[in-house]
């Protein structure tokens, strides 16, 4: 249905009784507001705090005749602790707060006040209160709320290790407002337990402890307290080592299964491992008395001299003051070994003795070679008696065909040659009729006749050998290897003239080169002498 224009909504009367309730009491709250004060303040043990108050009047019609401040404990009666009267000035009526309790502005508006050194027992409500004329009296409270920063601490339990459940560490936070709440970080098994105890003056104690079945792989290990209060701005943090005590454990090492008849300075060392640390080591043998050649320094036994007599079985013994504990080991003497150190001696002198042989064959090898070669030379020589008569006139040397031996002058040769190649150069020319004649050819002809084929280059070995003014470039392309001379003595070019014939040499000026190059020999005078006779 609908409503026709300007008309307005009525109120239910239910409904607009609880609305003008409302009002009213909003009007009356605004009304009693005069007494401005702070909801809640927090102080500590020896400090200081401020109460402040003030009276606000609107309208200024309010009369105010005295102010005074009372104090409410949290388990306990109000009582008034300070009074302010214009006419009769300030009064402290109460014991536990005079000289520590007085007006910071000596008139009614502002009758605000501070304690000082404050006590827990101060904590509790406290009510700035006017006596006012005509509306009566007018109040404001605060509450003060006492805080005590704990002292924290933490410590760990010595222990000994065993089978039962027992408090390793502990935790405190004491006389701590408000109570402090204490945790545990560790890195072994376990677990705590807390309690809290009250103190008369509000404060509150925490203890926790931190419990385990103890083992001797526990000691050392790591737990920490970690205390969090109001009153700290970060946890404290507190780590601790567990001490937990257990008889000492035992072993020998040093043995290598190497203890030979003679070994000097043979040791053993007794390893003991336990809290409190061991103090006393003792070493004994199973034989009796340790053997003369031990000797022992703390946990270590050395023997001098290895020999039958430590062929026995050596025990450590050490001791705590929870126990005591051995270990022993049987050590086995066996034969003398070979000194590794004289064994590299040894063979270091082996070694040193083949280089030395090896040393001597190739010396000896050197020798014999150039013996050899002194007597190929020697028998090339034309001065070496039997090889002009044997080549030349003995008739021995066989049928060589259409070629020429050549005989360079040496030292003590025949048809007196010198010991250059100035004098004079035999040609031994064969025949058809295989008889030769032996002719004599002077140095000049031949350098004339050199040049004369060098000039029209047709010269030939023969005429370059027979050229004392042969240059080395040249004479190199005639000399011939070592093969020539071995050659010849198969022949019998160096003795007295053999039966066979020696070979022709088809090598070429290449070949007649090198042999030249190591078979002639310069002079004084600057002419240079064969060592050999060449075939050619």
């Amino acid at each position: 249905m609908a409503r026709a224009p300007g008309a307005r909504c009525s109120v239910p009367p239910v409904r607009n009784a609880w609305l003008a309730a409302a009002v009213l009491l909003v009007a009356q709250g605004i009304g009693a507001q005069k007494v401005r004060v702070e909801d809640e303040l927090e102080a500590y043990p020896t400090e200081s705090v401020d109460l402040r108050c003030e009276f606000i009047d609107g309208g200024g019609r309010t009369k105010l005749t005295q102010v005074s401040w009372i104090w409410e404990p949290i388990d306990g009666q109000r009582d008034n602790i300070a009074v302010y009267h214009p006419t009769y000035g300030q009064s402290f009526p109460n014991l536990s707060f005079k000289d520590r309790v007085v007006f910071l502005h000596n008139n009614l508006e502002n009758p605000s006040i501070r304690i000082s050194k404050l006590k827990m027992s101060d904590a509790g409500r406290y009510t700035c209160e006017y006596a006012t004329y005509p509306t009566g009296n007018e109040q404001g409270t605060t509450s003060l709320v006492m805080l005590a920063k704990p002292k924290n601490s933490a410590k760990v339990v010595t222990v000994q290790a065993g089978s039962k459940l027992v408090v390793v560490a502990r935790c405190e936070a004491a006389d701590g407002k408000p109570a402090a709440t204490i945790k545990w970080l560790a890195s072994v098994g376990g677990n705590h337990s807390t309690s809290t105890t009250n103190g008369p003056d509000g404060t509150v104690t925490v203890r926790s402890e931190y419990q385990l079945v103890p083992t001797p792989a526990d000691n050392g290990g790591e737990v920490t307290c970690m205390v969090d209060q109001r009153t700290q701005a970060q946890p404290w943090v507190y780590p601790l080592k567990l001490s937990v005590e257990y008889p000492p454990s035992v072993s020998i090492e040093g043995y290598d299964n190497n203890w030979y008849v003679g070994r000097s300075d043979a040791t053993l060392l007794c390893m003991a491992n336990g809290n409190p640390a061991p103090t006393a080591v003792t070493w004994t043998a199973a034989s009796g008395a340790l053997p003369d050649t031990v000797v022992v320094s703390g946990n270590k036994l050395t023997v001098r001299k290895v020999d039958d007599a430590v062929n026995t079985t050596f025990i450590c013994e050490v001791k705590n003051k929870h126990g005591a504990s051995h270990h022993q080991i049987t050590t086995l003497v066996i034969e003398a070994l070979e000194d590794p150190s004289s064994g590299g001696v040894v063979a270091g002198a082996v070694i040193g003795s083949l280089l030395a042989l090896l040393l001597v064959v190739a010396l000896v090898a050197v020798l014999l070679s150039r013996a050899r070669r002194q007597q190929r030379r020697g028998g090339f020589l034309p001065g070496g008696g039997d090889s002009v008569g044997a080549g030349a006139g003995g008739g021995n040397g066989g049928d060589y065909g259409n070629k020429a031996r050549l005989l360079f002058g040496g030292t003590g040769g025949k048809n007196g040659a010198g010991a250059n190649n100035n004098g004079p150069v035999y040609t031994y020319r064969e025949g058809c009729d295989a008889t030769g004649t032996l002719t004599e050819n002077a140095n000049d002809f031949h350098r004339h006749h050199l040049h004369h084929h060098a000039s029209v280059g047709n010269a030939t070995a023969h005429h370059i050998l027979l050229g004392g003014e042969t240059d080395e470039a040249d004479r190199r392309k005639f000399d011939l290897d070592d093969g020539a001379e071995d050659d010849y003595d198969r022949f019998g070019g160096g003795g007295g003239g053999g039966d066979m014939q020696p070979p022709t040499y088809h090598g070429g000026e290449e070949q007649m080169g090198v042999y030249l190059d190591d078979d002639m020999e310069s002079q004084r005078d600057g002419s240079v002498i064969s060592r050999t006779a060449i075939y050619v």
